[in-house]
C-alpha cells in the first residue's frame, strides 16, 4: 500500500533544489516504496527565494523562517541543506519535533554539533540520514564488495584525492563558506568530510592521522547582496577569509593500511577531480568520479606488469539498475542524490538505516577535527 510522506526542504540554494529534484523522482526509480513523497513546505531566509521555489517545484508553502516547518504537522521529513552552522540547530529542533531528517554533511561545524544532532535523532526515535552522496556510486559499491572479498588480498595502502577550482577565482565572494562562525574549517568539511567518509566506507575505522592545512587566498571582497553557489564579487569590501583552502593527510587504519587523503578548492585547471586509488597484496582498485561508471581493477597472481583492467558497471553493482538497463550507460552527479533520497525513506519505511547516517557524520567530523589539531599542533591525532 502505497502512502504519502509529507517532506520539507530547508534551505534553497543548489543543494536544496538537488534534494528536491530527487524527492519528485524517488518513485520513478524505486516505485516499490510505500512511501512517496509530498512537497509540503519550503524556507529559505533570502527574500523570495523560497516563494520561487514553491511555484516552481510545487511546495503547498514557502517561509521565510525554517521554524515554522518544524511546528508544521503535515511534515514528517525534512531536508536540511542550509548553511553548515545552521545545521545543528535546525537538525535538533527538527528531531525534536519528531521529524525525520536528511542533513547534508557535515552536519555543524564540528564533531559535538553532529554528535549533538546523532543524539537527538535517537532520543526521538526518528531517521537520520546524510548527505555523503559519491559512496552511492555503483562503482564505489562494486569497489567496496571486490575489497571485502579479498580480489586484490589485504589492503596495504590508499590515497584520496578531493581537487576542484570552485573557490580558485580571487573574485569569489566572502560568502558564509569562508567564516569559521558560519563556514567551520573551509576544505576540512567541504570535500574533506566525503574523503574521510569513503576511506571509512571502504576500507574501516581510521586510527590515527597527521595533517597540514594552508589557505591560498587569504582575502575576498565581500558580497553586496544575497548570493547562491560560488558568486563572484569584484569591487567589494575585501575581508579575511577565516579558514582553509587546502589540506593533505597521512592515514593510519585500524587494520594496519596507510593513507593518503588530499582536498584542495582552490586547484586551478581541476574540476571535481575527486577519486580514489586503493592497493592490496595481490592488486589494485581505482576510480575517478569524472569517469563514474568505470572502475579500474588489477588483480590475479602476476604482482609485478599485473595489467589494469577497466570494468563498466551494470545492473548488479549498487542502485545501478534502477537507473540503466545495461553496463556503462551513463549516471549523473544527481543520480546519486536519488540514491540517497531512496535510502533516506526506505529507512523511514522499514525503522532500520540505510545509507550514511548520522554516526558516520560523527565519525566524519572526529576525523576532521583530529586534522584541526594535528596541523595546529604539528602532530598525529586520533579521530577517538
Amino acid at each position: 500500500m502505497v502512502s504519502a510522506l509529507g517532506v520539507a526542504v530547508v534551505g534553497f540554494g543548489w543543494m536544496g533544489r538537488v534534494h528536491t529534484q530527487a524527492y519528485l523522482r524517488l518513485p520513478h526509480h524505486f516505485p516499490g516504496l510505500s512511501l512517496r513523497p509530498r512537497l509540503v513546505a519550503v524556507a529559505d531566509e533570502v527574500p523570495g527565494r523560497a516563494e520561487e521555489a514553491a511555484a516552481r517545484y510545487g511546495f503547498a508553502t514557502a517561509a521565510r523562517d525554517w521554524r515554522a516547518i518544524a511546528a508544521d504537522p503535515r511534515v514528517r521529513a525534512v531536508s536540511i541543506a542550509a548553511p553548515n552552522h545552521l545545521h545543528r540547530e535546525i537538525g535538533i529542533a527538527m528531531a525534536e519535533a519528531g521529524k525525520h531528517i536528511w542533513i547534508e554533511k557535515p552536519v555543524g561545524l564540528t564533531a559535538e554539533d553532529a554528535r549533538a544532532v546523532a543524539e537527538a535523532a535517537a532520543g526521538a526515535g526518528v531517521q537520520g540520514t546524510v548527505g555523503f552522496n559519491y559512496r552511492n556510486a555503483p562503482a564505489v559499491a562494486a569497489a567496496r564488495e571486490l575489497i571485502a572479498a579479498g580480489e586484490i588480498g589485504a589492503v596495504t595502502h590508499v590515497r584520496i584525492r578531493l581537487f576542484s577550482d570552485y573557490a580558485a577565482h580571487p573574485e569569489s565572494a566572502l560568502t558564509w563558506r569562508y567564516e569559521r562562525e558560519r563556514g567551520g574549517s573551509g576544505v576540512l568539511g567541504d570535500l574533506a568530510s566525503h574523503g574521510v567518509d569513503l576511506a571509512r566506507f571502504l576500507l574501516g575505522e581510521i586510527e590515527s592521522l597527521a595533517a597540514d592545512t594552508a589557505r591560498f587566498v587569504p582575502e575576498r571582497a565581500r558580497p553586496t547582496g544575497a548570493t547562491a553557489g560560488h558568486a563572484r564579487a569584484a569591487g567589494g569590501e575585501l575581508g579575511p577569509v577565516e579558514n582553509d583552502d587546502y589540506v593533505s593527510c597521512l592515514l593510519r587504519f585500524s587494520s594496519g593500511a596507510r593513507g593518503v587523503l588530499e582536498a584542495c578548492r582552490v586547484s586551478v585547471g581541476e574540476q571535481n577531480n575527486y577519486g580514489f586509488e586503493i592497493h592490496g597484496t595481490k592488486g589494485a582498485v581505482l576510480w575517478d568520479f569524472r569517469r563514474m561508471g568505470e572502475l579500474g581493477v588489477s588483480r590475479g597472481t602476476a604482482y609485478q606488469d599485473q595489467s589494469v583492467t577497466t570494468v563498466f558497471v551494470g545492473p548488479g553493482h549498487g542502485e545501478y539498475a534502477a537507473f540503466q538497463p545495461g553496463s556503462a550507460n551513463s549516471m549523473g552527479y544527481d543520480d546519486l542524490k536519488v540514491i540517497e533520497a531512496y535510502h533516506f525513506l526506505r529507512s523511514i519505511e522499514e525503522g532500520t538505516a540505510y545509507g550514511a547516517t548520522l554516526e558516520d557524520a560523527v565519525r566524519s567530523a572526529a576525523a576532521l577535527d583530529a586534522m584541526a589539531r594535528s596541523a595546529e599542533r604539528g602532530t598525529w591525532a586520533s579521530p577517538a
